[in-house]
C-alpha cells in the first residue's frame, strides 16, 4: 500500500529480529510492545518479544530489556473479564494505548494481525490500536508469517481489518512451504541499511529460493489461491459448527480462510480448556491419517495447504469430526 523496501532472510524468527532492528534504528528508541501468548521466533530477539512460556523461561532469560507485553485479544477468553466484544468497549485495545502512552517512547509494537492459535480480533480493534501507533510515534509491525499470502482468504490477514502497517515480515510459505526464504518489507522511508549493519546472513539473497518465493506469488494470484482459501474455509467452518453444535466438547469454531480451529473444553459454559481432550483428539487424528498441531494447549489447529484437493479436504474434516463427536 506504501512505496516499500525489502530485505530477504532466511527465515521467519530472522525476519522479524531485522524488523526490530530496523525500527530502533529509524526511530532511535529501543522498547517494545507486544502480547502474551504470541509467537515471533525462537530467536533471542524474537523470544523477548514473544509471549509463550516455552521460549521465555529457564535458559533463555534474561532476555532483552524493554520489551513490554500486553494481554492479547481473544473474546472467548477475556483477560479484562467481558462475555463479549458488544460490551467490552474494545478494552484490549484501550489497554495497548495506555501502555504505549505510560511507557512513552516505544520504537515498535510487534504482532500477528490474527492470532494463529487461530483466534480473530474483534471489530474495530486493528484501527484503534493503529490509531495508538500513531499517536505515539511507535512504529506497527505486523508478523504475517503464519497468516500472509492467501491464508486467510485475503493476501495479507491485516487486510480483513483495514490498517496499514509501517513493516510486514513473511515466511513460511514464502518458499512454497519448503525452501528456506522470508522477507522484511518496510516503507521505503525506513531504509536505515546505508547507516547500520541489518541482516547479513550468508543465504539471504540465495538465488534458489527467490526464484521459488517469485513462483510462489505467481501461482497464489494466477490460481485465485486466496480467493479459494476464502471460498474453502467458510464452507469448512460452518460445516464444523454445524457438526459440533450439540457437542459438549467443543467450545468454539473460529477462524479466516484456511486457518482455522476448534477449541476443545471442560465446560461450556465457564470456557474451562481440556488440553488432555485435545491431545487424545489430536493422536486419535493422527491415526487416522489426519496431522495437524494443538495451540495454546486445548485448540486444534487445521490449517490445510492452498492447494488442498475438495476431497481431501472433505475426507480430513470427516475425520475430525468423527473423533471428536466420539468424546461428546
Amino acid at each position: 500500500p506504501w512505496p516499500a523496501k525489502v530485505l530477504f532472510t532466511t527465515g521467519g524468527s530472522d525476519a522479524n529480529e531485522v524488523a526490530l532492528k530496523i525500527a530502533r534504528a529509524a526511530t532511535g528508541r529501543f522498547k517494545t510492545l507486544s502480547f502474551w501468548d504470541s509467537f515471533h521466533g525462537a530467536g533471542f530477539g524474537a523470544s523477548s518479544v514473544g509471549g509463550e512460556a516455552t521460549f521465555r523461561s529457564h535458559i533463555a532469560g534474561p532476555l532483552l530489556p524493554g520489551t513490554e507485553h500486553v494481554a492479547p485479544f481473544n473474546c472467548f477468553h477475556c483477560a479484562y473479564g467481558h462475555p463479549g466484544p458488544d460490551v467490552c468497549g474494545l478494552a484490549c485495545a484501550a489497554m495497548v494505548d495506555y501502555t504505549l502512552g505510560r511507557e512513552g517512547d516505544a520504537a515498535a509494537l510487534i504482532a500477528e494481525p490474527m492470532r494463529a492459535t487461530p483466534v480473530i480480533p474483534p471489530p474495530g480493534y486493528w484501527p484503534a490500536v493503529e490509531a495508538s501507533c500513531r499517536e505515539h510515534d511507535t512504529l506497527l509491525v505486523l508478523d504475517e508469517i503464519p497468516t500472509g499470502l492467501g491464508k486467510t482468504g485475503r493476501f495479507f490477514a491485516h487486510d480483513h481489518d483495514g490498517v496499514t502497517p509501517d513493516i510486514i515480515t513473511l515466511g513460511k510459505a514464502l518458499g512454497g512451504g519448503m525452501l528456506p526464504i522470508a522477507a522484511v518489507i518496510a516503507r521505503a522511508e525506513l531504509d536505515v541499511a546505508g547507516e547500520f549493519a541489518i541482516g547479513h546472513y550468508t543465504h539471504e539473497k540465495n538465488p534458489v529460493t527467490a526464484r521459488a518465493a517469485l513462483t510462489t506469488l505467481d501461482i497464489i494470484e494466477d490460481e485465485g489461491l486466496a480467493e479459494r482459501a476464502a471460498r474453502l474455509g467458510e464452507s469448512a467452518m460452518d460445516r464444523l459448527r454445524e457438526k459440533f453444535r450439540q457437542c459438549s466438547a467443543v467450545g468454539d469454531v473460529s477462524g479466516r480462510g484456511l486457518l482455522f480451529g476448534v477449541e476443545i473444553v471442560a465446560d461450556q459454559d465457564a470456557r474451562t480448556p481440556d488440553p488432555d481432550l485435545a491431545e487424545r483428539i489430536c493422536y486419535a487424528c493422527l491415526a487416522e491419517g489426519v496431522s495437524f498441531k494443538v495451540s495454546a494447549g486445548n485448540v486444534l489447529t487445521l490449517s490445510p495447504p492452498l492447494t488442498i484437493a475438495e476431497d481431501d479436504l472433505a475426507r480430513a474434516l470427516a475425520i475430525v469430526e468423527s473423533v471428536t463427536l466420539g468424546q461428546c
